[in-house]
């Protein structure tokens, strides 16, 4: 592989692997709303008044939006494509922010990274970007700057359909949109109760359209619309599984999402604690930072240069 492809891929396979691990701790959705009593019919004839899936759903919905911050732990896999683990905090208190640790754990893309010696990097996000800081051996083949910059409007532009709706969805996204996605789905069902790290909470799980559910949940217009349902159908994206696991206090404590794909099955796990955690995040110093658009504009132009294509 030529050193100028290389770079591109990498370029790439770093904004995707970003997203996927903020989107696993987020879950791409939007604020809905979903139809509902709150009382439980059966129960209501016997003289006992038991709160429903959907009520419930919607205090953990409030309870954790307003909670506005959180220590959180994840880990993603789709397929033989890739494997990671994240860690680190959000805040959604004005605009998603957060600092992320990934860990790629294994797959193709693990082999990817590992040839530049970026297996572990720290992503930080901002609301309208995320820096991804590369390893030295990769700075020293992009003119020496250790971060990358990934504008959301860039990405949104890079990748159609699906990067204007993941566009639009990070501008609100905050780990209670898993909620929002089961109250939206209109599938929503009490699954039990469990400990889950040593706290005692309610199980709730439920089946999402995925194309339905943007269709009616954005703002994207029809062109762009009919180009993401286009990609999600080719990637063989129709439906997710959503289980999801609150607590006493109505927050959410973990949450893990499924969905078959045509790369395999994408699997992704959650855990938050720690809500209301300060969290501070400052864009890395300019003069170690290149910007993703201008990247791939050079390396583009230097791989057609040399007859090389990318």
């Amino acid at each position: 592989m030529k050193s100028t492809t290389a770079r591109r891929i990498t370029l790439s396979v770093v904004a995707v692997t970003c997203l996927t691990a903020l989107t696993a701790c987020s879950s791409g959705g939007s604020s809905g709303s979903a139809k509902g009593s709150g009382k439980d019919d059966g129960a209501a004839g016997r003289g006992v008044t038991r709160v429903s899936p959907v009520a419930a759903l919607r205090s953990a919905d409030t309870s954790t939006a307003e909670a506005d911050s959180a220590r959180v732990t994840t880990t993603t896999s789709i397929g033989t494509l890739m494997s990671m683990k994240g860690s680190g905090t959000l805040d959604w208190a004005d605009g998603l922010t957060g600092r992320l640790t990934l860990t790629y754990t294994g797959g193709t893309v693990a082999e990817t990274m590992r040839q530049i010696g970026a297996t572990t990097m720290e992503a930080r996000y901002l609301p309208d970007a995320y820096y991804a800081h590369m390893s030295d051996a990769y700075a020293r083949q992009v003119g020496g700057k250790h971060w990358i910059r990934y504008r959301y409007e860039d990405l949104g532009a890079l990748a159609g359909g699906s990067g204007a709706y993941m566009q639009e969805q990070l501008k609100s996204a905050t780990p209670n949109q898993s909620v929002k996605l089961l109250l939206v789905s209109g599938d929503v069902r009490k699954v039990g109760e469990a400990t889950v790290r040593g706290e005692h909470t309610t199980h709730y799980a439920g089946t999402v359209n995925v194309a339905d559910f943007a269709g009616k949940n954005s703002n994207l217009p029809k062109g762009q619309m009919d180009d993401l349902k286009k990609q999600l159908s080719e990637a063989g994206v129709t439906t997710e599984a959503i289980d999801i696991w609150v607590n006493d206090k109505n927050l959410l404590v973990k949450k893990v999402e499924k969905a078959e794909m045509a790369t395999g099955t994408m699997t992704s796990t959650a855990y938050f604690s720690d809500y209301g955690v300060k969290t501070a995040v400052q864009a890395p110093p300019a003069g170690d930072t290149s910007d993703f658009k201008d990247l791939m504009a050079s390396q583009g132009a230097a791989a057609g240069g040399s007859g090389i294509s990318s």
